[in-house]
């Protein structure tokens, strides 16, 4: 097994995870940060049998069907609504034969808007001026091990903006879009603002959802994330996403919150 992968790649759809994609609330099961950016991977793949295609995924959302173990794993995509302009794309993962993920990405036309962008916000201090975080105090897990946390400021329960970055590829030998990369790290704002001690309470997301006004560039995933709690066993973990150059669109996570 490769050790600098998070996946090894077995044929056209199929997948295997090394240690590094384990996840952070049970050893045996797969983190969703690195499952995510492999999903968008096969969809870029999907896309890249097309000749001509120029659209932009502008949104994709995953549905987490059930417990994704640490096993093989097997990525079906399927074009929903083709078109010239705005297309939306379908993406199964199967582990097991039974379906674990449904995920489903918006794609449009790439147009000059230069002359009317504005409303993003500003950029965040640079990651090389910030010392980096040990994760692994606060998660267990593989893919905790495997990433440099850098915050802006000691995270607070509920309330940290980091930058998240990996020297590991997402799957080995294979050549990953920026997208990719960018998303196989976006899960894990999940875990840098801890609302409290996951050795008292779970609070896994049940979805993700990213919605881009822009495609993110560069190694360095930036997370500006809040984590709220209602008082019925549901929460919300909200994330303005980041790259160098400043804001690139918003993650959402819908949280089950329950006592251990």
């Amino acid at each position: 097994m490769n050790t600098g992968s998070y996946y090894e790649p077995v044929d056209a759809h199929r997948y295997k995870p090394t240690a590094h994609a384990g996840g952070a609330w049970s050893a045996d099961e797969q983190h969703f940060s690195p499952l995510g950016g492999l999903i968008v991977h096969a969809i870029d793949r999907h896309l890249a049998d097309r000749p001509g295609n120029d659209l932009l995924l502008s949104r994709i959302s995953f549905d987490i069907l059930g417990r994704p173990a640490l096993d093989e794993c097997e990525i079906r995509v399927e074009t929903v609504r083709p078109g010239r302009t705005i297309e939306l794309v379908e993406a199964v993962v199967l582990i097991g034969g039974r379906p674990v993920v449904r995920g489903r990405a918006w794609l449009l036309a790439a147009l000059d808007t230069t002359a009317v962008e504005g409303g993003a916000g500003d950029r965040l201090t640079p990651p090389d001026a910030l010392t980096p975080w040990e994760m692994g105090s606060v998660w267990p897990g593989g893919y905790i091990a495997s990433v440099d946390v850098r915050p802006l400021a000691p995270p607070q329960p509920g309330r940290t903006t980091a930058w998240i970055s990996t020297d590991l590829d997402l799957v080995a030998g294979q050549t990953v879009s920026p997208l990719a990369s960018y998303v196989t790290l976006v899960d894990t704002a999940n875990g840098i603002a801890v609302r409290q001690p996951p050795t008292a309470w779970m609070y896994p997301n049940v979805d993700l959802t990213i919605h881009l006004h822009r495609q993110p560039r560069g190694r360095w995933t930036g997370l500006d994330t809040t984590v709220t709690f209602g008082p019925t066993g549901q929460g919300i973990t909200s994330t303005v996403l980041h790259d160098l150059d400043g804001p690139v669109g918003t993650a959402q996570q819908m949280l089950t919150v329950r006592p251990l």
